[in-house]
């Protein structure tokens, strides 16, 4: 059977490979820092708490005191990346296309075909293993039709991380102090003040605080995944679901959207809204949050409605 840890192997293998090619360029820094990721991925779970706590605030002392460098790995040249460009056009774009494909329709074909008797992937992680599978088969046909030179994949890959940097591992980081926050009965605290200032039978408004605490906590905490464990747990399983019956699908998928749209909106999502900034050397750091504002506003308040709608007047 193919596991979701075979992922892990995958993820773990690009980083090895990362760091030992920073080590060729003497990045010694930026060679600590994805081989202690490489490290993490491969023994993380075999790993003691503690030392898993270590190989993490390694990775934070090392982007600290700015240990992590921007490379310019030699691959192809700007005549033969034109040249390309001119040969096939917009048909450089399909081994990009490749990875959902693979990803959706496999799903499609395992879960609905005789397929799924085999128990080939681990029950309930098919897209996912998919999708690792899609980006296997997308290098290899980019790799046997463009003829790049054999390390040009991973310098190309080690280029863009670089110039990522720390920021690139953000959105575990951030999950992880999610589950801390769950796990230390941060979301009971705030239940407990949203169920005695919420007026008894107010779904509604109850949905409001939600999705306004899911936008708010992800704004703080950077990505909507640290997010939902703490406002689950808050209002999300007791109120919504237990207390007033709502759909916990609608509730829970809706409820990642909402806080999603607070990811429009603040720079802890540096990721996302400070690093193409400063990819793109823009003046304003916060150019591409003030262009998503408005956005995220109606976004969010078409998900209050869907989850009103669709966990309780269409359920009930």
């Amino acid at each position: 059977m193919i596991t979701y840890e075979w992922l892990y192997f995958l993820a773990g293998a690009f980083f090895a490979v990362w760091s030992l090619l920073s080590i060729r360029n003497r990045l010694y820094g930026n060679a600590a820092f994805w081989g202690l990721i490489a490290i993490s991925i491969f023994l993380g779970t075999h790993l003691s708490d503690l030392a898993n706590g270590i190989l993490v605030l390694s990775m934070v002392a090392i982007a600290g005191v700015g240990g992590l460098k921007r490379s310019d790995p030699e691959t192809t040249s700007v005549s033969q990346r034109e040249s390309l460009s001119e040969k096939y056009g917009n048909q450089l774009f399909v081994p990009a296309l490749i990875v959902p494909i693979t990803a959706v329709l496999g799903t499609l074909l395992y879960n609905y075909t005789a397929l799924a008797e085999t128990g080939l992937f681990e029950a309930r992680r098919e897209t996912l293993i998919l999708f690792g599978v899609g980006v296997v088969i997308a290098l290899i046909a980019a790799v046997v039709w463009l003829k790049p030179p054999l390390l040009a994949p991973a310098e190309e890959g080690r280029r863009l991380l670089d110039s990522i940097g720390w920021a690139a591992i953000l959105p575990q980081m951030l999950a992880a102090l999610g589950a801390v926050f769950a796990l230390a009965g941060v979301g009971e605290i705030i239940g407990g003040a949203a169920g005695s200032a919420i007026p008894e039978g107010s779904v509604f408004l109850t949905v409001v605080v939600f999705a306004l605490g899911m936008a708010l906590f992800t704004m703080i905490m950077g990505n909507a995944f640290a997010a939902f464990p703490v406002m689950a747990a808050a209002i999300g399983i007791p109120l919504l679901v237990e207390g007033y019956g709502g759909n916990p699908a609608v509730i829970g998928a809706v409820g990642m959207l909402a806080g999603f749209c607070g990811t429009l909106l603040t720079p802890m999502a540096a990721n996302f809204n400070i690093v193409p900034a400063a990819l793109l050397e823009l003046k304003d750091q916060n150019a591409v949050i003030r262009q998503q504002v408005w956005t995220a506003i109606p976004l969010w308040v078409c998900n209050v409605v869907i989850i009103y709608v669709g966990a309780f007047l269409l359920w009930n």
